[in-house]
């Protein structure tokens, strides 16, 4: 029966890649950045129709969201890495049914929460946040123990601790990123990525979305894996991880550098940018910026000295009236992709 139905999931994702899933019909990904986090947090609250039990139903999604895609005895545990040396607490993978429900957890998995339950605004307790799968995974205990309520900061190679702060090991670091981002969009300010991330936020806009996790969604791609625990998780509980149907999703909301489009339709193709222009060159008031994209392009007013005078975003005008007559440079530039354009204002 679970061959069955890793089977159909397989098939189901291979449907989704190239276009946008009707599941996210009522997201406009062309508008500003606010508005697609705005429109996605209504989306992935209001088709959260089933709200689990901590015990017993979460274990009992786990081990079904969890499941090894080459095993379907065993769960693949978070963090974990070395299934063949005589140590237990850095396992990669355990049989389904060593969840720990004694007092005694060695050698045995219990439930990790990514966003660590007293890091949320209030603590996420064991309902509603505290109780959401799409933030809980299979873990060693002692794994869960050493990772603790530490912050996710950036390391390099297998799981463990950076002083006061926790790397999740190679393979997992962009699952963990994409299940941060789903819990700051579907619980908001309870759960704020700053508060679980360690390091700079300059990426992001807005300085609300540690770098670390944009790095992290781009450099560790989306696995088959996650992909079945999303559609399982829907069956389940009734919304999706958008981040891990199409992880560029992060890059049009907090910038940083481009994540994986699975949809091939986010992103703006060189041919694209080609037709964005700039008129007129000479104005007493404004330019205006075709823009067949119909997304935000970002943009620079500089003088001809190098200095900024002004920036934004706009898909369609930049206003310069309040800018003194002479020449200037505007930089125009969308998912790395620039184009840099003079005008004489008069």
């Amino acid at each position: 029966m679970k061959k069955t139905i890793l089977l159909f999931f397989y098939f189901f994702v291979a449907l989704s890649f190239g276009q946008v899933p009707e599941y996210y019909a009522s997201v406009n990904f062309n508008g500003p950045p606010e508005t697609i986090k705005n429109q996605l947090s209504n989306l992935i609250t209001f088709t959260h129709q089933t709200f689990l039990v901590y015990t017993p139903e979460t274990w009992v999604a786990i081990k079904m969201t969890d499941l090894d895609p080459t095993d379907n005895t065993k769960v693949l545990l978070v963090y974990g890495y070395n299934d063949n040396d005589q140590e237990t607490f850095n396992d990669r993978t355990r049989s389904v049914d060593a969840n720990c429900t004694t007092s005694s957890c060695i050698g045995l998995w219990n439930r990790e929460h990514i966003f660590a339950r007293s890091l949320g605004q209030p603590n996420l307790g064991y309902e509603f946040a505290g109780s959401d799968v799409h933030n809980l995974r299979a873990s060693d205990s002692q794994m869960n123990s050493a990772r603790s309520n530490r912050k996710f900061a950036q390391g390099s190679g297998n799981a463990g601790t950076i002083g006061p702060d926790f790397y999740p090991g190679d393979e997992w670091k962009g699952d963990i990123a994409r299940m941060i981002m789903y819990m700051y969009v579907r619980y908001q300010s309870q759960c704020l990525p700053t508060n679980v991330g360690a390091g700079s936020t300059a990426l992001s806009p807005l300085g609300d979305m540690p770098d670390i996790f944009l790095q992290w969604n781009a450099e560790d791609p989306v696995s088959v894996y996650e992909m079945n625990r999303n559609n399982i998780l829907e069956q389940w509980q009734g919304n999706r991880n958008p981040f891990i149907d199409n992880p560029y999703i992060a890059t049009l909301i907090w910038s940083g550098p481009p994540a994986q489009d699975n949809w091939n339709l986010l992103s703006i193709t060189q041919s694209t940018w080609d037709t964005v222009t700039v008129y007129p060159t000479i104005t007493a008031d404004q330019v205006y910026v075709s823009n067949s994209t119909g997304m935000d392009i970002k943009y620079e007013v500089n003088s001809t000295i190098g200095q900024q005078v002004k920036s934004g975003q706009t898909t369609n005008q930049i206003d310069l009236s309040a800018l003194p007559s002479g020449m200037y440079i505007i930089r125009l530039e969308q998912n790395q992709l620039q184009k840099v354009v003079k005008v004489i204002k008069r």
